[in-house]
């Protein structure tokens, strides 16, 4: 060996043979991670292509080290990680290092272990990465394949066939499906976040952020007197006293501008056609036109937007429940139209309520100020519409079928898998954690809306049959919903140009975009993909337990093509970190003044026109303590827990090994840079800042934040 170090003319054979045997270089990290490190031990095994070496104990503990976290918060922040270095001697050249073997021990007490990754320098001088990113507890054997992105059909060792084969069983025995409602998307299978696998767990700074924020805000409502009262709210100054900050919300221009760039901008559509239930005559709507117009003309135009819920995402029967007090609930459908004007504000016309017939008026800007103030706050079928499908269905319960499928189908070192899997941080924590708080009978939407656990199954169930892969993937949404001119549309805008910076690849511009250019990388021909038996088992896997094999979705059971699989890959990674952003960091801001989106009503709208007046707004909205209740979960909903925003582009795990996954890596994130930029500048001059899409708040995955792995060790 060139290495070899000299030998004197004492040696012994033995020493000569023992000098000369190939040496690997190891290095083992811990993850910069709270309370990763143990005092217990580790050893290696190294397994190549010609052999494997017999287990190695490091002779070190792996200690979270001190670095520059003053020790003051050194129980509170992350670690530097640590690096420990071994040697290991071989009697013959394993030849290409391919699957290491971690084996953990455990004494008397759990000491729980994160290993980032694993280093390993041939005699050669060739290294090889093994990229970990998981916690070991108890006493355990980890296995970790070279961390070269790979398809099982690029593999030829048979060892590393069964190391697939075993790793893809050991996942899909840790992520069992279950329906949590037999007509929803099925879930995880565990019954509280306690079950969780350490892996998929809330840091434990998040875990205490979140519910030092929880407790915050429920002690400050409490101190102030409006948990514990149940009755309806005395004034409007009463109500301001605490939507202090959200005065002047009650204009109309303001009121249109939510349908295109609220918290639920996905319902409003082109309308050519009035629906018949909708009986609105053109001398109605005369005075809001304008003269030398009419309603006809401005439809054939294209200048008329409609909103309808009964007909929208599967809110298609009036819900009239019971909810804490011994109010009815009612939940209206309206129906709005919205008038496009080419300058930058739109204008709203009518509203509807849910029911036909004479006791059911046409309410108009022209109307009695009370009159058309209640017609305006009647509209608590968004927040339904908003709070069960376009926010739980549509971002987090398929953000969950994608975070499962790819963990049960999908190889750690699948170049999917690490494509993918930064997006899913925290979801099925997040998730499991809503099922027992936000979505369970007694829980907050239970107990703070009209719509109650019961009525909330049903729309989701509705709302689910009605889920389409074309409203999924934004450029095909936008199109059929028939707004892709109207001005002033900031979401459509922003995530456009999202959507766009995700997915496009263009060979002429040197592969200059993201996702489709990881895919040309990996796959190269169509062909390529069709033979990818995991890729197609997780599209299976999507389409039978997210979308329940129903073909109507539109939802492929299968992918053919490039193209195809860069379409769908953007759907998922958009859903669940910049569509997730959209319609969630807004709540608080436009939920937490009542009037603008009430939980519930508690009095069916008025019958007739002209004899509202103040009492008849306070009865109806939400009592003082649902108020409180609501506006505690909505802060918590649309709180950034994090100091750091993981941004769409976001890799702090390094799983990619080769150069141009990180070349394609860096040109994406320039490209939403530039993006930022644009929404910086906009907003600067704007009167009305839109900011859901920046960068700067737009986190990586729903319910995101910094992937320190950190967490209590049981």
């Amino acid at each position: 060996m060139a290495n070899a170090p000299s030998l004197g003319p004492m040696a012994t054979p033995g020493a000569i043979a023992w000098l000369t045997m190939p040496v690997y270089k190891v290095t083992v990290a811990m993850g910069d991670i709270l309370k990763g490190g143990t005092n217990k031990s580790i050893s290696i095994t190294l397994v190549g292509s010609r052999g494997e070496r017999c287990r190695t104990t490091i002779n070190y503990w792996f200690l979270p080290g001190t670095g520059s976290c003053p020790p003051t918060l050194s129980r509170f922040l992350p670690t530097p990680h640590q690096e420990k270095d071994m040697t290991m001697r071989c009697e013959q050249d394993l030849g290409r290092i391919v699957l290491i073997r971690l084996h953990k021990w455990r004494l008397f007490l759990e000491d729980a272990w994160v290993c980032r990754d694993i280093r390993v320098m041939g005699p050669d001088g060739t290294l090889y990465r093994f990229p970990c990113y998981q916690w070991l507890e108890g006493v355990t054997t980890a296995e970790v394949q070279e961390g070269s992105g790979k398809k099982l059909v690029d593999d030829e060792l048979e060892i590393l066939k069964q190391h697939w084969q075993h790793e893809l069983k050991a996942q899909q025995e840790a992520y069992q499906w279950k329906s949590f409602i037999e007509v929803w998307p099925r879930c995880l299978n565990v019954g509280s976040i306690l079950e969780l696998d350490s892996n998929v767990q809330f840091s434990c700074v998040r875990a205490t952020n979140f519910t030092g924020v929880l407790i915050f805000q429920g002690a400050f409502h409490l101190l102030a007197g409006f948990l514990l009262r149940p009755t309806f709210w005395k004034s409007l100054d009463e109500m301001r006293s605490i939507f202090s900050w959200t005065r002047g919300r009650e204009i109309d221009d303001f009121f249109s501008y939510q349908f295109f760039n609220g918290n639920n901008p996905i319902i409003i559509q082109h309308c050519v056609v009035l629906p018949a239930k909708f009986p609105v005559t053109p001398e109605m709507v005369a005075g809001s036109l304008g003269g030398g117009t009419n309603l006809g003309k401005e439809m054939q135009e294209g200048q008329i937007f409609i909103v309808d819920y009964e007909g929208a995402d599967g809110l298609l029967r009036p819900i009239t429940v019971q909810v804490g007090t011994s109010h009815p609930k009612p939940v209206d459908n309206p129906t709005v139209v919205v008038e496009r004007r080419w300058s930058h504000h739109v204008v709203c016309v009518p509203v509807l309520s849910q029911t036909l017939g004479p006791t059911s008026p046409i309410f108009l800007q022209s109307d009695a100020e009370w009159d058309w103030l209640l017609a305006k706050t009647w509209r608590n079928a968004d927040f339904y519409s908003h709070q069960v499908l376009t926010h739980p269905l549509r971002t987090h319960l398929f953000g969950e079928v994608f975070a499962i499928t790819t963990l049960r189908q999908l190889p750690t070192c699948h170049p999917l898998f690490k494509l993918l899997v930064p997006h899913f941080h925290f979801t099925l924590c997040i998730n499991t954690l809503a099922q027992s708080v936000l979505i369970n009978p007694g829980g907050v939407i239970d107990k703070g809306s009209g719509v109650t656990c019961k009525g909330m199954l049903l729309i989701v169930q509705q709302g689910l049959e009605k889920a389409t892969y074309t409203s999924l993937c934004l450029p095909d949404d936008i199109w059929h919903r028939g707004v892709v001119h109207l001005p002033s549309h900031r979401y459509r805008d922003d995530a456009m140009s999202l959507w766009e910076a995700i997915e496009r690849w263009h060979k002429g511009l040197g592969g200059s975009c993201f996702i489709s250019g990881i895919v040309a990388f990996y796959y190269g021909e169509d062909v390529a993909v069709s033979r990818d038996a995991e890729l197609q088992a997780w599209v299976v896997d999507i389409f039978t337990n997210g979308f329940l094999g129903r073909t109507s979705s539109g939802i492929p059971s299968s992918l053919r093509t490039v193209a195809e699989l860069s379409k769908f890959l953007t759907m998922v990674v958009f859903t669940c970190s910049v569509q997730h952003a959209a319609i969630n960091n807004g709540q608080y801001d436009l939920g937490a003044f009542l009037p603008n989106a009430p939980s519930s009503m508690c009095h069916p709208l008025p019958a007739e026109k002209g004899k509202a007046f103040l009492q008849h707004f306070l009865n109806p909205v939400p009592e003082v303590d649902t108020t409180a209740n609501i506006l505690v979960a909505l802060f918590l909903l649309s709180l950034r827990l994090s100091g750091v925003v993981n941004a769409p582009g976001t890799y702090l795990e390094e799983r990619f090994m080769e150069v141009e996954p990180h070349w394609l890596i860096r040109a994406f994130q320039g490209q939403l840079e530039e993006i930022r930029d644009r929404i910086e500048e906009r907003n600067h001059w704007a009167k009305l800042r839109y900011n859901y899409m920046n960068l700067l708040e737009t986190e990586n995955s729903i319910s995101s934040s910094t992937p320190d792995y950190s967490r209590e060790a049981t």
